[in-house]
């Protein structure tokens, strides 16, 4: 009988071998499973030591039925969907992968940004349509000099500025945790957020999805920008408030909207934003690329075969959690001896 129980709540991946490979470390028995509700998950993991989680809730419910459990390594950058609180008060290590899409996410982000500016999308649709006339891509702006605004400027925008400046790109960004320091050595403004709205041609957001930042982007935000610009979203879909999206691009209070992420998720088919022709959307895709899903599946299992064998997993959310457990610190001597 194997000493330790690993359970995969839910995945989309084709295999799990990579994951399998890293686990194998650790003298686990590794479930895999395809839950969706708290009840699926409790059932699936009543006697886990860890979980691997990527979209079923770990809910404080969730938490307090699996009295084995030590680890939550979530498939990803956001944590949303584990009660982290929860997990904190119990002992248990929530664990992310902070870095492995950083290129992808920035790339797929400029990539919306030079496809709302040079109305990619839009042309294409019309001359498939049968229509060769580029006035209906009218009013283009040139892409150097615009001013783009990140809300939050954690690794990925700082990736995105250093893009964007090189095409001439002004760039300015909101995040109460940043310094002005960091921000000036980035060649990067930092606004609030009411000043980046008014200011931005582009806003693109960068901020994970927690009650602060729950809507964020609402009718008071819209309002205040200009005509011409774009939002761009490769974070949450809740971030924005999508009702008061549809309202702001009805009413042309601004140019339009280029999506990976939406409130829900598939978008639902009635969806208003489905029919405008100055919306992009995506499915969720911005992280993508075959190195980077290599990355994320070997860090997520690492970060479990970590806890598992005592030590504080690379990637650790809840530091706080500290206090509670009694792991070691990995060093060079550890992490050789492991191997």
């Amino acid at each position: 009988m194997s000493k330790f129980k690993v359970v995969i709540t839910d995945y989309e991946f084709s295999t799990l071998g990579p994951e399998e490979k890293v686990l194998s470390a650790v003298d686990c028995e590794f479930i895999k499973t395809q839950s969706s509700t708290e009840e699926e998950v409790i059932a699936a993991a009543k006697d886990a030591d860890a979980l691997i989680n990527q979209y079923a809730p770990i809910s404080r419910k969730v938490i307090e039925s699996l009295p084995n459990l030590k680890v939550v390594a979530r498939y990803g950058v956001g944590v949303n969907t584990i009660d982290v609180d929860a997990a904190t008060e119990r002992g248990v290590v929530v664990s992310n992968v902070t870095d492995y899409c950083m290129d992808e996410v920035s790339d797929h982000a400029f990539s919306l940004i030079m496809a709302c500016s040079r109305k990619v999308v839009l042309l294409n649709n019309e001359v498939k349509a049968g229509n060769w006339d580029y006035k209906v891509s009218t009013p283009i702006y040139r892409l150097r000099g615009r001013v783009l605004g990140l809300v939050g400027f954690g690794r990925i925008p700082k990736t995105l500025a250093n893009k964007a400046q090189a095409f001439g790109i002004k760039v300015m960004a909101y995040d109460p945790f940043v310094s002005e320091e960091v921000a000036e050595n980035a060649g990067v403004q930092l606004v609030d957020l009411n000043t980046l709205c008014e200011q931005s041609d582009f806003v693109s957001l960068h901020v994970p999805l927690m009650k602060e930042t729950y809507h964020m982007i609402s009718d008071e935000q819209f309002k205040l920008m200009k005509k011409e610009t774009f939002i761009i979203n490769t974070a949450r879909g809740l971030v924005i408030n999508e009702k008061a999206l549809i309202r702001a691009l009805e009413a042309g209070e601004i140019a339009g909207a280029a999506l990976d992420v939406t409130e829900e998720e598939p978008i639902q088919k009635n969806n208003p934003l489905l029919k405008m022709d100055q919306v992009i959307i995506n499915p969720h895709t911005a992280w993508y690329s075959e190195e980077a899903q290599l990355e994320l599946k070997i860090k997520t299992a690492q970060n479990v075969t970590d806890v598992l064998s005592g030590y504080y997993p690379t990637y650790i959310f809840n530091k706080e959690v500290k206090d509670k457990v009694a792991l070691k610190e990995k060093n060079e001597e550890s992490v050789s001896i492991r191997n």
